[in-house]
Order: C-alpha cells, then structure tokens, then sequence
C-alpha cells in the first residue's frame, strides 16, 4: 500500500513515480491510499494514468482507495473510475484486489 499525501502536482509527480516504481517491483498487487491526498493537477492525473497503463501491461491488480471528496470529484471529472479500480476504503479495495 502506498499513501499519498498533500499535493500532487508536477513539482511532486516525480516522488509518485519513484515511489510507484518502487511499489511495482516490490508487490504484487498495487494498492494506492489516497486518504491523505488534498489536491490533485493534471500532471498528477498524468502520473496516475503511467501508473494505471504499467499495471495494466505487466497484469498487475492496481486500485486505488480512499479518496478525499475533492479528489473524487477530479477522479469522476476525468472518467477515471471507467478504467481503474476505485474503492471507498482500505478494507474494500485489499479485498477486492
């Protein structure tokens, strides 16, 4: 499980790639905390969607959970739950992954 927290904008994608990166050769399954994510940009999204399109190449489980109304609103905005998995909690997604 990776937890992101504060901002995720493109003077901090970097770290969430890194860490992402990082995540992927560690785990099987990929399970992203957003609880403590406030604010999310376009080059964010961007970072989410590179993480989405890896797992989907190398058949990784990928979801993400957690996340705070106003990330959820930018989630929904950009059709993200269409095409990655999405749960309201912890529990919820380690089950459904």
């Amino acid at each position: 499980v990776m937890a992101v927290t504060g901002r995720m904008h493109a003077g901090t994608v970097k770290a969430f790639d890194e860490a992402a990166a990082e995540m992927a050769v560690k785990a099987s399954k990929r399970l992203v905390d957003f609880s403590g994510l406030e604010c999310i940009s376009s080059a964010g999204r961007r970072g989410i969607l590179i993480l989405a399109k890896a797992a989907g190449r190398n058949k990784t489980p990928l979801g993400f959970c957690c996340l705070e109304p106003m990330v959820d609103e930018i989630f929904t905005i950009s059709n993200f739950p269409a095409i990655m998995k999405i749960f309201p909690d912890k529990a919820s997604a380690l089950a459904g992954l």
